[in-house]
């Protein structure tokens, strides 16, 4: 069962004790094909559905693999719920349970689950040969998350559109995806800035998308990014408070910085034959791709996902989870550190 299966399944009946949502490898494919947004959604709707509001605090837990022990998952995954018919468990990062001795007792308990748990596993990569996976698969939980089509990709626009009130003409679906590519994540962020821009105009054309896109590369945007790939982290402080102080949106500020840098870690990709990026974000983002390095990048993806998670969910300082995000994009790498200290010899 894929990902768009079993969001229809869950609308009918909850799914089983234990799902691991990860990515998919065709048949002889070179790479993995994975969408991360159709897994987060699918888990948002999964708590909506399952869980009471009232409840949510006492019966959903959040952690991430990499920073929490596998015993505390495990023994609040055996924990009835309380007042609740059920509780739901996500755990992020869970490639890390690809070495067996980070499963811990993970591997007993997904042997016999409690059946009032949901336990929802979302991994970045995975190896089907690893025992996690296959204590999965024996649980009846592997979902394949691919990344949709490009006709997929135009359904799926329109369908985010008019959730939001409004209707879109085809030519601007189009130049959206030409510009954005197709992950989910970085055309739910060109959305979002259409949608903003456009106000309560209730109709989207192709003029619309052109201007708001270009947004995202307004010079503060640029600045900030350019201090990021250049280790400035007091430069790249002070232009995020100015986009800030000018009233800019958190959100918007997060969904800039993720969408120029998954843009210029796709153009940097390319050269080794990785998935295709349209040309108009090849030519906009390109320079910065090899200004930036694909070390840093890859690391950066991983920091604005945890960012957008801890700003969805808790009720954090914004701000400040913006300015620890740049000063954690700004650090300098270890090989940029190394170069420097020789430098300075």
């Amino acid at each position: 069962m894929d990902i768009q299966e079993f969001a229809r399944s869950i609308e009918s009946a909850p799914p089983g004790p234990v799902t691991l949502f990860c990515p998919h490898k065709a048949p002889r494919a070179r790479e993995a094909s994975y969408e991360p947004l159709l897994a987060e959604r699918a888990i948002e709707r999964i708590v909506a559905l399952y869980v009471d509001p009232s409840m949510r605090d006492m019966a959903y837990n959040a952690y991430f693999a990499d920073e929490a022990d596998p015993a505390e998952v495990v023994s609040v995954a055996e924990t009835l719920p309380f007042l609740s018919e059920r509780r739901i468990v996500v755990v992020r990062r869970a490639e890390r349970y690809l070495a067996e001795s980070a499963c811990g007792p993970l591997l007993t308990y997904l042997g016999n689950p409690c059946a009032s748990t949901l336990l929802l596993f979302v991994a970045d990569t995975m190896d089907r040969r690893s025992r996690f996976y296959r204590a999965c698969d024996a649980a009846g939980g592997v979902v394949p998350c691919p990344q949709l089509r490009d006709a997929e990709v135009a359904l799926w626009i329109h369908a985010e559109v008019r959730a939001r009130g409004k209707e879109i003409h085809s030519a601007a679906v189009k130049s959206l995806a030409e510009r954005t590519g197709s992950r989910l994540g970085d055309v739910q962020n060109a959305i979002h800035l259409v949608c903003d821009y456009v106000g309560a105009k209730d109709s989207i054309e192709v003029e619309d998308v052109e201007t708001a896109c270009a947004d995202v590369a307004e010079e503060r945007v640029w600045t900030l990014t350019d201090a990021i790939a250049d280790s400035d982290v007091g430069t790249a402080l002070r232009t995020l408070r100015e986009l800030l102080d000018m009233g800019v949106n958190e959100f918007q500020i997060l969904g800039s910085l993720n969408w120029l840098l998954k843009s210029a870690y796709a153009v940097a990709a390319k050269t080794r034959g990785l998935p295709r990026m349209s040309s108009f974000v090849a030519r906009k983002v390109a320079p910065l791709a090899q200004k930036i390095g694909e070390e840093k990048m890859r690391d950066a993806f991983g920091i604005c996902m945890d960012t957008e998670i801890l700003l969805r969910s808790t009720h954090v300082d914004r701000a400040l989870a913006l300015e620890l995000l740049v000063t954690k994009l700004a650090a300098p790498t270890a090989r940029q550190a190394r170069a420097q200290k020789t430098a300075e010899r």
